[in-house]
């Protein structure tokens, strides 16, 4: 009896298949990531793997950046700006909630720019809102911004996650409960191992293709390709092992992509503790650093060499990487200079990132042949984020920018590597001031040229992006031209 019933079985289904409609895309998706969030609100934290799970995913602001880098409208549907560049009339979308319920209107853009520039803001870009005299609202869908002085970058930091707008409700949890506006929200964290998003039923915009998205967390390089290898993750946009690319792009299961990041990579100094606060040993450092030797051996290649800390896909871009040449002669004679013949000793700060842990090693030896011993502390996150960015505890570190055009941390009066220059911050101030585009290039030439001369810190390379999915995985970004993974155009094809 029970074979006939199998039989049976089986020929209902077949018949059921003959039948049955065609095959639904696949709407789930597992995004891969190196580094876990150290919480999951961007207006109080300055990692970027806060914005790789909810930037433009959960919250949104009043503009957007786009995967080109272009500003977009977001929850301003349109904007006016006045003649004297002064004051921005933001339209503000009808019918948008917060995941709550809560509803959006100019008392939430209000209360979130106010609370950004607040003296209990815990906010690590508070600079993006200095800017700004005061938000005004003349009817419940129209925000009028004023600012201080004409700011060419104003939109475009808007765009920033720490510029996300968030509900006097909710903002308090949101580190460990995010509620935002976005077509995801959140529905489980745990810890050490996956962010897991669902779709907001009553998104304001178009429903996203995906049902969920989960981010799993896998520091390892090599557990990263295992788990691309074996399907248990779908795509990882942040791919930490370059030298596995060749095989994934020789399988047809997977598409590979190299794109740009924002991601200036430095060998950061503590300019306020010795012998890191005398010129001479900085640029002595510079010297002895070979970046393509770094590039070749932490990043199998891939990766631009830059002298500055600035994108070399920017228009502005001045290739500055002929200032320091590697030339161990020259790093002697200036550490012989500043009063150190015989080298000094040194701590590298590592993060985990494989940039770091593997740069660390080759620029260890390379420092090693001008007589500095640089002792290497492999850190995890959070310790690093404490101790090192919050704390400046630290003599050297290797680390990412990934944000955008993030000149003006030279500009500021505390930033963990402690440059201060009065010049610097002049520069800053005229290129902020400088409407015209020629001219803006002009300035930021000459700010180029102002960090390669103090060589706060040694600029090594820009961090690429490297990214392996899923064939059949269409919408993520190839480029990141914002800390991001966006996943809300991100669809299954058959």
């Amino acid at each position: 009896m029970l074979g006939r019933s199998l039989a049976l079985a089986a020929a209902i289904a077949a018949v059921a298949g003959l039948t049955t409609p065609g095959h639904a895309a696949k709407d789930t998706l597992v995004v891969g990531m190196v580094l876990e969030p150290p919480h999951l609100d961007p207006t109080g934290g300055a990692a970027a793997a806060i914005d790789e799970v909810v930037y433009a995913n959960v919250f949104q602001g009043l503009t957007r950046i786009d995967r080109v880098g272009g500003v977009q409208p977001s929850l301003a549907e349109s904007w006016t700006i006045s003649p004297d560049g002064l004051v921005y009339t933001f339209k503000l979308r009808n019918g948008v909630t917060f995941h709550n319920g809560t509803a959006f209107d100019c008392s939430i853009v209000k209360f979130s720019y106010e609370r950004a520039v607040a003296e209990d803001s815990v906010n690590a870009q508070k600079g993006l809102f200095e800017p700004i005299a005061k938000t005004e609202c003349p009817d419940p869908h129209t925000a009028v911004v004023t600012l201080k002085r004409p700011a060419s970058t104003f939109l475009f930091s808007m765009g920033w996650g720490d510029a996300v707008m968030v509900a006097p409700d909710s903002a308090a949890e949101n580190k460990t409960n995010p509620v935002g506006t976005g077509p995801f929200k959140m529905k489980r964290w745990v810890k050490g191992d996956r962010v897991e998003l669902e779709r907001n039923g009553a998104y304001w915009g178009p429903a996203p293709k995906l049902r969920s998205v989960t981010f799993k967390i896998i520091p390892d390089p090599s557990a990263a390709a295992a788990a691309m290898m074996a399907g248990d993750v779908d795509a990882f946009p942040n791919f930490p092992a370059a030298e596995t690319l060749a095989e994934f792009k020789a399988d047809p299961r997977f598409v590979v992509r190299v794109g740009t990041t924002e991601g200036e990579t430095i060998l950061a100094l503590n300019n306020t503790r010795k012998p890191f606060d005398d010129v001479r040993v900085r640029r002595a450092l510079a010297y002895a650093i070979d970046r393509q030797e770094i590039i070749d051996g932490a990043m199998s290649g891939l990766g631009t060499p830059i002298g500055s800390h600035f994108a070399p896909h920017n228009s502005a871009y001045v290739d500055l990487t002929a200032t320091y040449p590697h030339d161990v002669t020259k790093a002697k004679a200036l550490l012989t200079e500043a009063g150190y013949p015989d080298g000094f000793k040194a701590v590298i700060t590592l993060p985990p990132p494989p940039y770091a842990r593997r740069g660390g090693e080759i620029i260890a030896a390379q420092l090693a042949k001008v007589g500095v011993k640089a002792e290497l502390v492999p850190m995890e996150w959070p310790v690093w984020l404490d101790n090192v960015f919050k704390q400046s505890n630290f003599d050297m570190t290797i680390i990412s920018h990934t944000e955008p055009m993030d000149i003006d941390i030279y500009a500021r009066d505390k930033y963990y590597f402690n440059y201060q220059s009065a010049d610097y911050k002049a520069l800053y101030q005229k290129f902020l001031e400088t409407t015209d585009p020629a001219a803006r290039n002009g300035v930021l030439e000459q700010i180029q040229r102002k960090l390669a001369e103090d060589e706060p810190n040694v600029f090594l390379f820009q961090l690429p992006k490297t990214g392996v999915w899923n064939a059949k995985v269409q919408g993520l970004w190839e480029s990141s031209p914002v800390q991001a993974n966006d996943v809300t155009e991100v669809q299954w094809t058959e």
